[in-house]
């Protein structure tokens, strides 16, 4: 009787972790997941998110993208011939929780390659910093395999990408776009 009681039990625990884990918007994305990235004068970037190779990745992008945390923010960072960057929420006031990074010097399997069109995790030196910003790499750039999680690539709006990437004015070797010259993200829209 007691194996029976304590099994109940169990279940019933487990019942409630994962509707409050649902409740609390932590449930997992499956399925074929889309987004689509509104450029302010230059067009929408079409992403397809990979759930399978970096599903904690692309939880956390969809959800700031549901909560409309990247409506608004810029891409920051453009260097022609490696990626453009974006979604950093500090100079508007956003904060976004830090990740686990999904890559494999952090012991994690990711077979994503950062080739031409492929969106990806910016972070500090730090592991597992990554929260918001996010970068979409312009040209083949394989050294950061390993190092940095790919979550997905471009499927439509390549195009834009190459724009945005060959009209931008960088003021340094490190991409940094002036303020009132940083291309604006006007939304982010998720497609399941």
């Amino acid at each position: 009787m007691k194996v029976f009681v304590r099994a109940i039990a169990l279940t019933l625990c487990a019942v409630m972790a994962a509707f409050i884990l649902v409740s609390c918007g932590n449930e997992t994305v499956e399925g074929e997941i889309y987004a689509d990235i509104v450029i302010k004068d230059y067009g929408t970037v079409t992403v397809k998110l990979d759930a399978e190779a970096a599903p904690i990745t692309v939880n956390n992008f969809v959800k700031l993208a549901e909560d409309g945390f990247y409506d608004g923010l810029t891409f920051h960072r453009i260097m022609e011939g490696f990626m453009m960057q974006g979604g950093n929420g500090e100079p508007a006031g956003k904060k976004a929780d830090s990740i686990k990074g999904e890559f494999t010097a952090n012991g994690v399997a990711n077979p994503l390659s950062h080739t031409r069109g492929a969106i990806s995790m910016a972070r500090t030196s730090v592991y597992d910093s990554a929260s918001s910003q996010f970068f979409i790499v312009h040209a083949d750039s394989t050294f950061l395999d390993g190092k940095y999680a790919a979550f997905g690539y471009v499927t439509e709006g390549m195009d834009v990408v190459d724009d945005v990437c060959e009209s931008s004015n960088p003021v340094d070797g490190n991409g940094t776009i002036l303020a009132s010259e940083q291309p604006v993200i006007e939304k982010v829209t998720i497609r399941k």
